[in-house]
């Protein structure tokens, strides 16, 4: 027996959470011929064309290996192009194609459908406090691993 019984973990909630996201997205972008990884990657190319690899790792949450394997797939497949940087020629700048363009308009509805549906399930209110708690949550999880100590609010 543990000193903390799993019902007790915040941890088990978040990741039940976080999987039960992916397993909807999937489904829900599987039509779109995209994984959340790749979805993911090409909203943020749409937001931020030009941007780096390194860089749009950081937004996806992801390592740098993982993010050029998700950019050389989609690369493949003709929806992003990446070109030297003007400047610093060891960098890639990427960017979305016209059919990256035309898969990520697909993609973006249809993960929109799954976030409107969990959106519905909350007040405003409550959607506004759940951002806030899950960042205090993320927030303390991060200060974990430079061990500071999150500080309780009341």
């Amino acid at each position: 027996m543990t000193s903390m019984p799993a019902s007790e973990r915040i941890g088990s909630y978040v990741k039940r959470a976080e999987q039960a996201l992916n397993t909807a997205k999937n489904a829900a972008l599987k039509p779109a011929g995209v994984t959340v990884a790749q979805y993911a990657a090409l909203l943020h190319l749409a937001e931020n064309p030009g941007i780096s690899a390194a860089a749009l790792a950081r937004l996806c949450g992801v390592t740098p290996p993982t993010m050029n394997t998700v950019l050389g797939n989609l690369q493949e497949r003709g929806f992003i192009e990446r070109t030297p940087h003007a400047w610093h020629k060891n960098v890639l700048e990427t960017r979305l194609t016209e059919r990256g363009e035309a898969v990520m308009e697909d993609a973006d509805a249809r993960a929109i459908r799954v976030e409107r549906a969990v959106d519905a399930a909350f007040t405003a209110a409550e959607r506004e406090t759940l951002r806030d708690l899950l960042t205090r949550c993320a927030d303390a999880y991060d200060a974990t691993r430079t061990n500071e100590a999150p500080t309780p609010t009341e």
